[in-house]
């Protein structure tokens, strides 16, 4: 099994060294569900449509859904020998251990995490596999192409794919191929996940950033591949976009606290807006009337940001940019600044990963 608790890495990373891939190497796509009855069928056929070509395999960690997720994927498992599901461990449908239980129960030297929103394009596993045996990283991955259908799910996906709503990351906004902090989901060599000890399941939230943290501490490379687009589904409810932001502030702030020298600007932003807003609307009510220009500035900027970003969209979807703008600042704003420490307790030690996959099956 692959362990609950990740491997110390050192501060100074040993030299990295790459095992040759086939073009047809095997590939196991792992993917943690919970709850996903309306995206796990549509997530699955373009997980196993692949122009690739070497052998593909689907290993679907099932949480405690309440709806029809796993009558569903058992279905298609019936269907498709190449499906096979395993129990995620955690009683919650955490995803890390959901993700460490499939890619203890997968069979191939190549690991293609994905999520049960996830689209994949026909050629994402051949490009992945083409740019690792290129480039020798330890972990390929692209964009995260946020794709709504109602006019707030579009809004909220101008806005995810904007550096007015999250920064410079090359995985939401695009760049220039090259070597990366994180990238969206991945594609790892086996070898690599099992040298770092897997998925940190203390992270419920960030923990992608915080393994490829540690891919990267032990001389591995993570790389930004820009033909890799992968279409998301963001939230489509104002409430479910401020819980999904609250909580990636107070994990954000976690890595932080594990990790020194992880903290940008681009990540303590929120939390100074946030501060600015709730001080200065304080001050003002309470009769300190320059303090307003503090709300005031930032409500101008993201109405005035807006404007520029709603280029194409449609009447309905721009008026809503501005709130999902501020949905998204100000909750990950409020989960960094409330994130308790308890979160980043450390769970003990396990013994390390071995990255020799199972024998594959007869057949």
């Amino acid at each position: 099994m692959m362990p609950a608790a990740p491997r110390d890495v050192p501060d100074a990373a040993p030299a990295r060294t790459s095992e040759e891939l086939d073009p047809a190497t095997g590939v196991s796509i792992v993917v943690c569900v919970l709850n996903e009855e309306r995206h796990v069928a549509d997530a699955v056929r373009h997980a196993l449509t692949q122009d690739h070509l070497g052998p593909l395999e689907l290993v679907v960690a099932l949480g405690p859904s309440r709806d029809r997720t796993d009558a569903i994927v058992g279905e298609l498992a019936t269907i498709d020998p190449r499906i096979r599901t395993v129990r995620n461990p955690d009683p919650r449908g955490a995803t890390p251990a959901g993700l460490n239980a499939a890619v203890a129960q997968s069979r191939y030297p190549v690991i293609v995490r994905i999520d049960g929103h996830a689209l994949l394009p026909p050629h994402y596993v051949r490009t992945a596999v083409e740019t690792m045996r290129r480039t020798g990283a330890d972990n390929v991955g692209g964009i995260m192409a946020a794709e709504g259908v109602t006019p707030f799910e579009q809004a909220v996906a101008r806005a995810m794919t904007s550096r007015l709503g999250v920064g410079n990351a090359s995985f939401h906004t695009g760049g220039e191929e090259g070597p990366a902090d994180t990238v969206y989901l991945g594609v790892f060599r086996r070898a690599a996940i099992a040298r770092v000890g897997g998925y940190d399941e203390a992270f419920l939230r960030a923990q992608d950033w915080e393994m490829n943290l540690r891919i990267r501490r032990t001389g591995g490379l993570v790389w930004f591949q820009p033909a890799l687009r992968v279409s998301y589904r963001p939230r489509s409810r104002v409430r479910d976009l401020g819980r999904q932001y609250f909580h990636y502030g107070r994990w954000r702030r976690v890595v932080m606290r594990r990790h020194e020298g992880t903290a940008t600007p681009r990540y303590l932003a929120p939390p100074l807006a946030l501060v600015g807003v709730a001080a200065g609307t304080v001050l003002a009510l309470l009769g300190v009337w320059p303090a307003a220009v503090l709300p005031g500035g930032y409500l101008v900027a993201v109405v005035a940001g807006s404007l520029v970003e709603s280029r194409g969209l449609s009447p309905s979807a721009a008026l809503r940019l501005p709130l999902a703008l501020a949905t998204m600042h100000l909750s990950w704003g409020a989960g960094f600044l409330t994130s308790p420490k308890r979160l980043a307790a450390v769970a003990p030690p396990a013994p390390p990963a071995s990255a020799s996959p199972p024998a594959p099956a007869a057949g």
